[in-house]
This record gives C-alpha cells, structure tokens and sequence, in this order.
C-alpha cells in the first residue's frame, strides 16, 4: 500500500514539474504612442513577476520578467516603435539568465514610468502596463497657443512692400485726417474671450468600445467625428476646439476630465456611438450627469457600461483620483448640471435634424466623465454603432461631417442665449 502511495506521488510530482517549469508565453505586445504619454502592454495568459529600474546617460529603462519565453510575439514589439515616438527611442530584448528575460526601452529624454499588472477583464488576458510619461506634462494651454501661432503664421501673406514697383510718393498726407471714434463694447469680456470647447473622442487604445458587425471600432469613429469638429469649431472666430484625444490611445476617464479643466475650457463635449445587445436599437441620443441617479435603465445601463472603459482600457489603481473626495454634488456641480442640460437641449435638437432620435428628450446619469465641477459637460451618442444601417453611416465621412456640424449647431444655440463670461476657477488638486 505505501509502495503504491509512493509510486502515485511520484507520477504526479513528474505531471506536475514540466507545468511548474514552463515558461509565460506573451500572447500579444502592442505599443500606442501619444503626445501625452507612451504606453507599452505586454498580454499573457498568466500574471507576471516583474521589476523596473532606470539607467542614466543616456537615458533607459530596464523591466526584467521572471519566468518568461522569448517568442515571436516579444521579439516583434522590437519593431513597433516608430521614430515619431515622443518618448522611446528603441526597445531591446535578450535573456538576461536563466528565468530572467531583460527588456531594454531607450529613451529620447528623461521620463517618468509607471509600470502596473492588470487582472483579464473583457477580451484580454493578464496585462502588464508600463506608461512612459514626460517629465513636464503637456500644457493643453501652451499647446492651444502654439496651435494659433502657427495657424495665423500660415494665413499670413509674404510680406512684401507697397513701394517696390510704385513712383516715389510723400509718407505724410496732405490732408490730416481725424481719427476714426474709439467705441467701447457694452461687455469688453466677451469681444476679447477666446470660447474653448473641450472635445473628447470616446475610449482609445487598450479600450476599442463597442463593435460594429462590419468590424468597425467606436474609437476610431469617435476620433473622426471629433476632428472634424474641432475643424469646423476652429473656422469660428473667437472659438477653439481642444481635442482631449488626438490619437489612438487609452485616457483614463478622469484624465479627460483633468485634461479640459487644465485648458480652461468652457464646454466638454464627449462623442460615443453605442451598441446594444440587439441589433434593431438605433438614434440618437445626449446624455448629461445626474444629481440623483439615471432617468432610465438604460441610461443606467450605458453609463454603467462607459464607466468601466477604465477596466478595459487600463488604470493605474496606484494613483490618487483628485475627483474621489468629492462625494457630495455641491452647489457649484448643481449650477453645472443645469448648464449642462441647457447645452443637451440645443445638441440633441440639432442632432435630431440629420439622424431619428432614440429618446426624444435628454436624459441622466452618473457617467464619470461628466464630472467635471464646474465645465457645463455633455455625452453625444451619435448612433448605435451595433446596427448595421447605423453602423454604415457612422462609416461615411459626410454623415460624420453632419453629425459634427450638428454638434457644432447646439453649442453656437447654447453661448447665444447662455454667454460665457469670465469666471473664477475652482482650485485644482495637483496633489
């Protein structure tokens, strides 16, 4: 009897150690690249021991994985860092010992990294996330001048001097002219106030949203709407449009309300196109934050469903949210919510002119991205990207161009009977 116990451990202890000594396969490695930061994720089917140190002149950083194999798809994120990278320069792989794989990131200049592990949710795996920050984050401000400088550097003709090809003439006027009469606006405030609209493509990167049965990602339609949106907004004098989102990477939801209060701007609006389970739901619709939770399931339900592209995309649970401590609306975010629902009104009337609505009135709920305490925000759903009529049109880049032009209406409607005066900022945490 002991003989046959012993001879039992010893096949399980020999079934046992090929699975124990296995090494981690990388399912997947993709990079996505931004102005703001780059982030690198490596996918795996189990969880990865990991360490992170930096190495100075020149400027590197160095993760070593326990327990990992080499294979084709470690070896091809070699070759997926373009040189407009903002911040890595090369990536190199090797076994640095037995157990140990070394990945070496070269570095363009001096950064900040944030490496972090995230549990399978949705479609992927065990990730380990490593974001390469700048040492000075970008200033959306600074970035918005530079924009209109060089905007204006361009509209500007050659200059060249009326007296070239013209017979000598007097610099002083025979007749002195008075000067014309200096009137003063009624409201100086508004003649010299730039209106800055803070427009966020939903999801990005890491998080594809919802899926259309063409194949078609809501990430990429909502990028496309917004550009054009900024393009028409930037064509009205006195307005600019910020992009919170200008590429193909993931922005945690509060970062996008971060990135709007830091360029002072006046109106946020965030561009989805839903799905649902069904494929026969379809319209428009606009949605704003709720004071005492959703106006209907499904705007619970959506809300629900937006809140969690932070799991998808990829948080670092290790930083401080400087919006936790507000558990309470307080009655600058009411004065907001009002705002925010006069803004609804104007969109979703003019949105209603090129596509049916899904609901005919605004509704509510506790999507994370309205939050913002004191920028009047809305959430545009401009279709379901989950039927396949509605899927075919957010496709076609004339019905985007509609479908901006008709975001772009509501807001015009909304500073018109609502002008947007100076206004003291609440003060921001940077802690």
């Amino acid at each position: 009897m002991l003989e046959r116990t012993l001879r039992l451990a010893l096949i399980a202890t020999l079934l046992w150690l090929p699975s124990a000594w296995a090494e981690i396969a990388i399912k997947s490695a993709r990079i996505w690249p931004a102005q703001d930061y780059t982030r690198l994720t490596l996918e795996s089917k189990q969880a990865i021991r990991y360490k992170l140190f930096t190495i100075k002149n020149p400027e590197r950083l160095v993760i070593d994985l326990e327990g990992v194999a080499i294979n084709a798809a470690l070896n091809e994120m070699v070759g997926k860092v373009g040189n407009d990278d903002p911040y890595i320069k090369s990536v190199r792989v090797g076994r640095f010992k037995p157990g140990v794989v070394r990945l070496v990131l070269d570095l363009k200049s001096e950064a900040k990294p944030q490496l972090f592990s995230l549990k399978p949710v949705g479609e992927y795996g065990y990730r380990l996330v490593l974001d390469v920050y700048p040492l000075v984050a970008i200033d959306p401000l600074m970035a918005l001048a530079r924009q209109s400088e060089n905007k204006l550097a361009a509209s500007e003709p050659a200059f060249t001097s009326p007296l070239a090809d013209s017979p000598p003439v007097s610099l002083k006027p025979s007749i002195e002219l008075p000067e014309p009469p200096v009137t003063k606006p009624m409201r100086p405030e508004l003649s010299t106030r730039i209106l800055i609209v803070a427009i966020d493509a939903g999801h990005g990167g890491e998080d594809p949203g919802a899926h259309g049965h063409r194949g078609t990602n809501e990430k990429h339609v909502t990028l496309s709407i917004a550009r054009k949106l900024k393009v028409q907004i930037d064509d009205i004098p006195g307005m600019r449009g910020v992009l919170v989102r200008d590429g193909d990477y993931f922005i945690p939801l509060v970062g996008r309300v971060e990135k709007a209060r830091k360029a002072h701007a006046d109106l946020f609006i965030s561009i989805h196109a839903d799905a649902f389970v069904k494929p026969h739901a379809r319209g428009s619709s606009v949605f704003a934050l709720s004071e005492r939770g959703a106006t209907s399931a499904s705007a619970r339900w959506l809300a629900k469903k937006e809140n969690e592209a932070d799991l998808i995309g990829g948080v670092n649970l290790a930083i401080k949210d400087p919006y936790l401590a507000r558990t309470l609306l307080d009655l600058s975010q009411t004065a907001t919510i009002n705002d925010s629902l006069k803004l609804a009104k104007h969109v979703l009337k003019e949105v209603g002119r090129i596509n049916d609505l899904h609901r005919g009135h605004v509704e509510q709920a506790g999507f994370a991205v309205l939050k913002s305490p004191d920028i009047p925000s809305i959430l545009v759903e401009t279709a379901f990207i989950s039927n396949p009529d509605e899927e075919k049109r957010l496709q076609d880049e004339d019905y985007q161009d509609e479908m901006a032009r008709a975001i772009l209406g509501g807001i015009k409607r909304y500073f018109a009977a609502n002008p947007a005066l100076s206004k003291q900022r609440i003060a921001q945490n940077d802690n």
